[in-house]
């Protein structure tokens, strides 16, 4: 037997929620299958195996949050010596010591094969280290191959089976709170996560504990009842699908949010289908709200934001983003204002470089970039995320608009991985799609400034002298104190608008 323990998936990962098994006890797995999808702090992440045999038990429910490291699956690959696998001894057979913890292999290349033995280390150059075209690869698993195959060196000493064990007691009872449905849910069979891998486990809030089978759990989410709440009637005071169902239909507050299925389009959050229900619900902070929290309090508190606005008239720009609508290269990608303003700030960006830089405070140096990794918030089912347009600077209008759409149906998807969202150099958010104005964004950590593009609107305007209807939005630029001066940030707005005022201005830089 071998174990799959949960692998760093890049950016330091620390846990991450099992979404959904792909496989069962019995299915038989092929090296680079698919059998897991994880949810992160910032994205859905689906994990291939990294041994071909037959899945053995499947160590961890659906809905479980576990730390990286954390036993997750166990595999029969037939192996002689797999069962002291499970302990880190040497094989019995004399073979090489198993590793401490396992990760996915990396894809065998076009034209090569991959074989159950393809088992690589984590090393420099193949975690997140360079690859080929100046692509990052972050995941084991994922991204072209660099290096050859190659065993990690084992560690001080391996795990006892006592250690082992503790491990996956300690992945079984971590918190399995309901809480908001992921945007992607499985479709889950009861019959097979009632198999003796997934049995009864045990939640522990406080004090309390909450005894629930996978299907129940599931069954909750559906229905968004907090079990925590439910009254068991079960053996052992297990919740049973009976007591979650009545609790649903008799005033049991409900997810009505993100990611609950059936809910309102208004999304409003925790409900109560009667009177008399619970004033207040307590619901974890983790997952993409634990990592904007932390992002957001790291950037406020640690780089001095200075914010300036600008109003301008963009009744070219909006004609041309019509002239563009209509224009053939241009008929099979979304075209709107975000797309000009996007080009906009990427012009002034060449000229004024200095705007695109970081703070290494460890150092105490200035990094200036000479790349545009260009950032577009988005307002996900899973909450605000920013992923960004790699070298988005050497992009042609066409190409840009092309790789901003696919940011925007990956995002929506909840598909949008940790590469996509790291390495950003300046971001765009875009509040005018609710019809606010303006607003002071915070910056996205590690980078220097952030334009908040608001609503397009019909105002009167005063051209040569007379007042005029005109279409008219706000700009806002918060900017690190510490990079960009005052001179430097006000220069790069004004040169933003005045692109966005008078598009035929780019022929002049």
């Amino acid at each position: 037997m071998k174990q799959f323990k949960l692998p760093d998936v890049g950016e330091g990962l620390t846990e991450a929620e099992i979404v959904s098994w792909k496989v069962k006890p019995g299915d038989t797995v092929k090296v680079n299958e698919i059998v897991v999808e994880i949810e992160t702090a910032k994205s859905l992440v689906e994990l291939p195996s990294p041994f071909a045999g037959v899945v053995s038990e499947l160590l961890v429910a659906e809905g479980t949050t576990v730390d990286v490291g954390t036993p997750i699956i166990t595999v029969d690959t037939g192996e002689p010596g797999d069962a002291d696998a499970l302990s880190g001894g040497d094989t019995a057979a004399g073979g090489p010591p198993a590793r401490d913890d396992m990760a996915p292999p990396i894809p065998a290349a076009a034209g090569e094969t991959a074989t159950p033995g393809d088992e690589v280390a984590i090393e420099a150059g193949l975690i997140g280290g360079p690859a080929p075209g100046g692509r990052t690869s972050v995941l084991v698993g994922y991204g072209p191959r660099t290096t050859s195959a190659v065993r990690r060196p084992r560690k001080g000493h391996a795990p006892t089976p006592s250690a082992s064990a503790a491990a996956a007691q300690q992945a079984v009872q971590t918190s399995m709170m309901t809480t908001p449905v992921p945007l992607v849910e499985p479709d889950v069979d009861e019959a097979e996560l009632s198999a003796p891998a997934t049995t009864s486990r045990a939640l522990t809030t406080g004090e309390a504990k909450v005894l629930a089978k996978p299907p129940v759990r599931k069954l909750a989410k559906d229905l968004g009842v907090d079990l925590s709440t439910v009254q068991a009637s079960g053996p052992g005071g297990t919740i049973t699908r009976d007591d979650v169902e009545a609790a649903a239909s008799t005033g049991q507050q409900v997810w009505d949010g993100p990611g609950a299925r059936g809910a309102s389009s208004s999304g409003a959050g925790w409900l109560a289908y009667a009177d008399g229900g619970e004033r207040e619900t307590r619901v974890p902070v983790k997952g993409v709200r634990k990592m904007i929290a932390q992002a957001m309090v790291a950037s406020a508190f640690t780089a001095p934001h200075v914010t300036e606005w600008v109003t301008i008239d963009v009744t070219r720009s909006m004609d041309l983003v019509d002239r563009l609508k209509s224009d053939r290269a241009f008929s099979d990608v979304k075209v709107s204002p975000l797309l000009l303003v996007a080009k906009a700030l990427i012009l002034a960006i060449k000229r004024h470089p200095e705007i695109s830089a970081a703070w290494d405070e460890a150092n105490q140096e200035i990094v200036y970039k000479r790349y545009v990794n260009l950032g577009i918030a988005a307002a996900t089912p899973r909450g605000l995320i920013v992923p960004n347009i790699k070298d988005a600077d050497r992009l042609s209008l066409l190409e840009l608009a092309q790789a901003m759409a696919a940011l925007t149906a990956t995002a929506r998807e909840g598909r949008t991985q940790p590469a996509e969202m790291a390495g950003g150099t300046i971001t765009i958010t875009n509040v005018g799609v609710f019809g606010v104005d303006s607003g002071t964004p915070i910056l996205n950590p590690g980078e220097s400034a952030i334009l908040c593009f608001g609503a397009v609107r019909d105002m009167p305007w005063v051209v040569d002298g007379e007042i005029v209807v005109r279409k008219v939005t706000q700009l806002a630029l918060s900017f690190d104190h510490r990079l960009v001066d005052g001179e430097l940030g006000s220069r790069f707005l004004a040169d933003i608008a005045r692109l966005l005022e008078d598009p035929a201005t780019a022929l002049l830089w």
